[in-house]
């Protein structure tokens, strides 16, 4: 019998997933969201940015556009905006850039970046309700361009194809680095992500930049395990993107991503909370309900922590559900467990012993273990779905 508490759905839609974060810059904050919603977190930042107070790019693009000014500037991130001004304070420019931009036509890419332009004392001519630079770029291009200086704020990562085509537009572009990302000083975290990756023990990981993904792919292909990786992200580690842009480094190398609509780190999360409970597997088994998670397991709505070894035994009876699968087969499963059958027995007892209710998984005496599924709940399991 179950403990009706056990039974009781208390935990949160992640619950028994782990999921992998890339992210730098509001790590804490994407980690929280996270386990707030029951998932365990593998944090590993696989860039580090460089302060802008100490980027000599951007004082120098600083510099530039305050000796001469451009036409059009294009804001594309708050954080990236904030800082610039906060930056050319600190070099004693922020009274003379600000009072260059304030005879400049400012595009923003979103209200976040219209919040801090006008927080400086600035106002921004037009955003896009799409929030999306694609659409910034066919303004311009439709106005036409051509003998135009445009300063584009860059945010870290890749603008594919807009400078590229404001310049071959006509414009007369200068580049804005707000903040350059440089590899982790501490590769150690990137390491263990991978590992993680290719052993499966991740359900998801998170991107919230192209260079995150390009580095976390680089690392990869250093240490000779590239094409694991993506085999993993292809089809077993769900990759979920905030965004198509920070999605390019990943399609590049034909890995599909899961983006939410609106690119924050809130909808990021709730995309997670649809995407991974619907990829568990779930099957009727000795009268319960069974839902096979990353680390754990619900037994009738009930959180069932269950350890490494014994997910791997109870995946490899799922794939043959009702079906007897043998000790041998059942050792393959079993990572870094040698050629003793004993092993089986011992991960089995402690996998029974965790999913609280033996008579799920019937031993078949000289052949081996099978999920006792029963053909007859199919339909009320179905309906309950």
């Amino acid at each position: 019998m179950y403990d009706e508490r056990e039974q009781s759905p208390e935990h949160g839609p992640l619950a028994g997933f782990t999921v992998g974060v890339t992210a730098a810059r509001r790590a804490d904050e994407l980690g929280a969201l996270l386990e707030r919603r029951g998932a365990a977190v593998l944090h590993a930042p696989a860039l580090r940015i460089v302060p802008l107070s100490d980027d000599s790019e951007l004082l120098a693009a600083t510099k530039e556009i305050i000796g001469r000014a451009p036409d059009i500037a294009v804001a594309t991130t708050a954080i990236g905006f904030r800082g610039w001004v906060e930056a050319a304070d600190g070099w004693g420019l922020g009274e003379d850039l600000l009072e260059r931009l304030r005879g400049v036509r400012i595009l923003a890419r979103g209200p976040k970046v219209k919040g801090a332009i006008r927080a400086a004392g600035l106002t921004e001519e037009w955003s896009p309700a799409s929030e999306s630079m694609a659409e910034v770029l066919d303004r311009l291009l439709e106005e036409g361009v051509d003998g135009l200086r445009i300063a584009v704020q860059l945010h870290g990562e890749p603008l594919p194809g807009f400078v590229e085509s404001l310049r071959a537009g006509g414009a007369e572009v200068v580049g804005v680095p707000v903040y350059r990302w440089l590899p982790p000083e501490d590769i150690g975290p990137v390491d263990r992500m991978i590992d993680a990756l290719v052993a499966r023990t991740l359900d998801a990981v998170t991107f919230t930049s192209a260079p995150a993904a390009a580095s976390l792919l680089s690392r990869a292909e250093e240490r000779g395990l590239l094409d694991d990786v993506l085999a993993a992200l292809g089809h077993d580690v769900l990759p979920a993107c905030v965004g198509p842009v920070t999605a390019l480094p990943l399609q590049a190398r034909g890995v599909g991503t899961v983006q939410p609509e609106r690119f924050r780190l809130g909808p990021l999360v709730q995309l997670l909370c649809r995407e991974l409970p619907s990829r568990a597997r779930t099957l009727p088994v000795a009268g319960h309900r069974l839902e096979i998670r990353g680390h754990a397991v619900l037994v009738d709505g009930g959180l069932r922590p269950v350890p490494p070894a014994g997910m791997s035994l109870l995946r490899a009876l799922s794939r043959k559900p009702g079906w007897v699968v043998s000790r041998a087969e059942l050792l393959r499963a079993l990572p870094g467990a040698g050629r003793d059958e004993h092993a089986v027995e011992t991960a089995m007892a402690r996998l029974r012993t965790a999913l609280g209710a033996p008579k799920l998984i019937q031993t078949v005496v000289k052949r081996g273990y099978r999920l006792a599924l029963d053909p007859a709940t199919d339909a009320k399991y179905d309906a309950a779905v």
